[in-house]
C-alpha cells in the first residue's frame, strides 16, 4: 500500500523547536519529490517547503526560511522537516505529500503557543 505517515507534531512554545517526519511506505521517497504543506484555519493550504528527488536541494518560502530546514534519510525512507524559532503563526495542520502518485498524507497538528 502507498502511504505517508507524519508524526511528530504537537504543542511548542513560540521560539521552540519541533521535528516533524513523513515516513513513506509502498514506494521510495528517493523516487519523488516531497513537498510539506501546511493550511491554517480558516486559510487555504499553502506549500512550505519542497525537496527534490536527490535530496539535495530544497525550496522553503520566505516566512519559513532560514528556520526551517528539510532532510531525507534513505534508511528508513522519511523526509524530515525541522522547524526552528517557530512562530505562533507557524501553527497549522501539516501535510506530507509526494508526486509519487500524488501522495498526501493525513496531516499533523502544530501549535505554537505559550
Amino acid at each position: 500500500e502507498v502511504q505517508l505517515v507524519e508524526s511528530g507534531g504537537g504543542l511548542v512554545q513560540p521560539g521552540g523547536s519541533l521535528r516533524l517526519s513523513c515516513t513513506a511506505s509502498g514506494f521510495a521517497l528517493s523516487d519523488s519529490v516531497v513537498q510539506w504543506f501546511r493550511q491554517a484555519p480558516g486559510q487555504e493550504r499553502e506549500m512550505v517547503a519542497a525537496t527534490t528527488e536527490s535530496g539535495f536541494s530544497s525550496y522553503f518560502i520566505d516566512s519559513v526560511k532560514g528556520r526551517f530546514t528539510a532532510s531525507r534519510n534513505d534508511d528508513t525512507n522519511t523526509m524530515s522537516l525541522q522547524m526552528n524559532r517557530v512562530r505562533p503563526e507557524d501553527t497549522a495542520i501539516y501535510y506530507c505529500y509526494s508526486n509519487w502518485r500524488g501522495t498526501w498524507g493525513r496531516g499533523i497538528q502544530v501549535t505554537v503557543s505559550s
